[in-house]
């Protein structure tokens, strides 16, 4: 078996900052010997409402050659790093759809004894994003899965302040993830690649 953890990082984000914080997320990884893929998901909005939102037209372009996630991208990684704006409390439409095309994998166990972790964005100061990790994780107990987060592991997260995962308030799409989003982003993934490369080595032996 391969030593490498190998991490998917498989987000979805609408203007971008979900996208930023998936970038230091797989920087993050990288930096502790991981190999990692970025990938983005399916979008379903409509092309008219894309096109609406200056923004989100702009990112649209930026990410046009980030891959789209696929099922495989599960079956490879060793470590899962999922990220999404929030949805009234949830993940993003987007996002669970994919979640929904596992089936295959999930019937298999093939999704079990994987790390998971998360992060999130919102438009507002407590909009969801606490929730938003909490519904996704319960994707992970259904898979099998070990749940990875930052908890209170490092000073910065009592800077942070959020336990379950890494989040970011942007005041509607205005404000890009700051050093402190970020360095809880970097905190998550670390995290999940050593827990990540403990559970391989301990299922390899």
């Amino acid at each position: 078996m391969d030593g490498q953890v190998k991490v998917a990082v498989i987000y979805y984000s609408a203007t971008g900052i979900t996208y930023q914080m998936a970038q230091a997320a797989c920087e993050a990884a990288g930096e502790a010997g991981a190999e990692v893929r970025l990938r983005k998901v399916r979008e379903l909005a409509p092309d008219e409402a894309i096109r609406s939102n200056a923004g989100w037209q702009a990112h649209r372009l930026e990410t046009q050659d980030v891959m789209e996630a696929e099922i495989d991208d599960l079956a490879w990684a060793d470590v899962v790093i999922f990220g999404s704006p929030t949805r009234y409390g949830m993940i993003a439409a987007q996002l669970k759809q994919f979640i929904d095309t596992t089936g295959p994998l999930w019937a298999n166990g093939a999704l079990a004894d994987k790390v998971y972790s998360g992060f999130t964005s919102t438009a507002t100061s407590h909009g969801g994003q606490e929730s938003t990790l909490l519904s996704l994780f319960t994707i992970f107990y259904h898979w099998g899965g070990v749940v990875v987060t930052p908890g209170y592991t490092d000073p910065s997260q009592f800077v942070a302040g959020n336990p379950y995962g890494a989040s970011h308030t942007s005041n509607n799409g205005e404000v890009a993830p700051d050093h402190v989003a970020l360095a809880a982003t970097a905190l998550t993934a670390k995290r999940a690649v050593r827990i990540g490369a403990a559970v391989k080595r301990g299922l390899a032996g």
